[in-house]
């Protein structure tokens, strides 16, 4: 079996991370997606603004819809900062007889050489990198040993963060079609990412 791995801190989901998710299961032939919330990335300076919790139900929430999609908390549960490395080992521990792909934007590609342990990483997957229209991936400038485990597919521009979602809920602006419905209603419900009066 061919699974994906879409990592991040998911504060909040929104369409572009489900966007890019089906566009690599189907440009790949994965049989699965598996969404995996970090507690605290290595490349993040900021503690995610809504709890462990909240990010996980949310991604619970926006993909009850599909089949081919799983969220696993394999990385909550640990806790501390999330490496790469440590989560492909537990995964191949635990669910022998698939094979493992990092689904990761254009951004994050060109910050794969920083990744923690990347060499040994490299050689247990593959890197699918999802590339944005106007956001190019210099794949000339990685190491060989990346290279070679990388494969580039498209995706529409869909200028949608994270960080203008908690930004807009903040502000008291809509994020409505920016997330899907469960999420928004679970957003709403909870008071998440809204100033104290």
């Amino acid at each position: 079996m061919k699974v994906g791995i879409m990592g991040g801190t998911f504060d909040p989901i929104h369409y572009g991370h489900l966007l890019a998710a089906e566009r690599a299961r189907e440009a790949c032939g994965l049989d699965e997606v598996w969404f995996i919330p970090s507690f605290q990335p290595p490349l993040k300076d900021n503690e995610p603004n809504a709890d462990t919790n909240a990010r996980l139900e949310m991604v619970y929430r926006a993909i009850d819809f599909q089949p081919h999609f799983r969220a696993m908390d394999i990385e909550l549960e640990r806790g501390g900062t999330s490496y790469s490395i440590d989560t492909v080992k537990s995964l191949q521990e635990n669910y022998p007889g698939r094979t493992f792909s990092y689904i990761i934007g254009s951004d994050r590609v060109n910050d794969l050489p920083q990744w923690h342990r990347i060499e040994e990483l490299a050689r247990i997957v593959a890197f699918i990198g999802v590339e944005r229209p106007g956001e190019s991936i210099d794949v000339s400038s990685l190491p060989v040993y990346i290279q070679d485990r990388l494969t580039i597919i498209g995706m529409p521009l869909i200028d949608i963060s994270s960080t203008e979602i908690r930004q807009r809920q903040a502000d008291k602006r809509s994020i409505r079609f920016m997330v899907p419905e469960k999420v928004y209603s679970f957003i709403k419900r909870n008071a998440l990412y809204e100033k104290p009066e």
